[in-house]
């Protein structure tokens, strides 16, 4: 509900919506959006990822294509990672919060080099809108001469899993996906045209691809008659967290930096490149960064968000950015924003409906390559 005209907002829905009703889905909102939360098992759909194929509508993200003479210029500015590195490398991709002038994390991205100074950007669903405001605006402020192009007529679905690529190509009869590089994009003619980035959310390999809004029911139904697996919001944010990916509004915000956040390695300090919120960005780092973003394993109690952490001797240190139950590790797990955390392998206390459960502190993911990603010695808690 509207808070100011007590008025119902109308959800927008992707060109999937009715297919995830013939399918079963359970719709729930999701950043003005109307998605499929399951469709019957979110840790049925969870495993198929772990295991086989599952596949994603991502269709609520949405593309950004950015050309003219200084799209480059644009981008070397608003992004804290540097575009530069993708010169001479159509197709590869980068990936790259979007900050404030104060440092803080308004969205994050990836960006693709499409050849010719043009760029394709995709943004988050909740920050969509004032994402493409932002760009605009420097682009007027700066008298850049920059091509700004929503693409609302696409859709995109995320394919995932240790079988998805195969599979995608076998459902796009696109055979060359097969040898697709990590973090690399192509562009073919498969149901009308596409564009196919091996990139994903979950820590499983996949792709991602952008069609026509209008294909995107015609490659579900191909990608379920191969075997693959549609999935829900439940199982994408259960495995972004085992992954160790942040959650736009979460664990990343504007009152938040990289360096607060686990991803300090995205922003490129290398030369003298000015970019939005690189003066903040280096003030603090000199300041002494106070908080940071850590893993946290607990064999007992479910951690969720907001949920406070506390030191070994009580003092309250920092909350739980994210948390959930892991259908991997059978046990929970979470983010948390911390000040004076323990190495890898200490111990923080995370306050779970009033009791107070140990956590053992590791350095995300949690789950790489089909297995945990710390060291079961230290996996009990003392």
């Amino acid at each position: 509900m509207s808070a100011d005209a007590g008025v119902a907002v109308a959800l927008q829905h992707t060109p999937l919506s009715a297919w995830h009703r013939a399918h079963g889905a359970r719709m729930v909102p999701f950043a003005g959006w109307e998605m499929p939360l399951h469709y019957g098992s979110q840790l049925a759909e969870h495993e198929a990822v772990r295991n086989g194929t599952g596949f994603f509508d991502v269709s609520h993200m949405r593309p950004l294509d950015i050309s003219g003479p200084d799209a480059r210029a644009l981008l070397r500015y608003a992004l804290a990672n540097d575009v530069a590195k993708l010169d001479g490398q159509d197709g590869k991709a980068l990936y790259s919060p979007v900050l404030n002038a104060q440092g803080g994390i308004l969205d994050d991205l990836i960006v693709y080099a499409r050849g010719g100074g043009r760029y394709r950007v995709v943004l988050n669903a909740g920050t969509a809108q004032a994402d493409t405001a932002h760009f605009r605006n420097l682009v007027a402020a700066h008298g850049w001469r920059v091509d700004l192009r929503e693409r609302p007529e696409l859709a995109m679905l995320a394919v995932q899993g240790p079988r998805a690529r195969g599979l995608a190509a076998e459902a796009l009869d696109l055979p060359v996906l097969n040898a697709l590089a990590s973090f690399t994009a192509m562009e073919g003619h498969a149901l009308g045209g596409v564009f196919v980035g091996r990139t994903g959310y979950t820590g499983e390999d996949g792709v991602e691809v952008i069609l026509a809004a209008e294909q995107a029911p015609v490659l579900a139904e191909r990608l379920r008659d191969r075997g693959a697996v549609p999935c829900g919001l439940g199982a994408r944010d259960s495995l972004r967290l085992e992954a160790g990916l942040n959650l736009n509004g979460q664990d990343m915000s504007p009152a938040v930096t990289p360096w607060e956040s686990n991803l300090g390695w995205t922003v490129d300090l290398r030369g003298e490149r000015d970019f939005l919120g690189r003066a903040a960005l280096e003030a603090q780092r000199a300041a002494g960064v106070g908080r940071t973003l850590v893993g946290l394993v607990l064999d007992e109690g479910i951690p969720r968000h907001g949920y406070a952490v506390e030191d070994a001797n009580g003092r309250p240190c920092g909350e739980v950015t994210s948390g959930i139950f892991s259908p991997s590790l059978r046990r929970g797990i979470a983010l948390a924003r911390v000040s004076a955390a323990p190495s890898a392998g200490g111990r923080l206390w995370v306050s779970v409906r009033g009791v107070r459960h140990p956590a053992l502190v590791v350095k995300p993911p949690f789950w790489r390559a089909g297995r945990p990603n710390f060291s079961p010695s230290k996996e009990k808690s003392s």
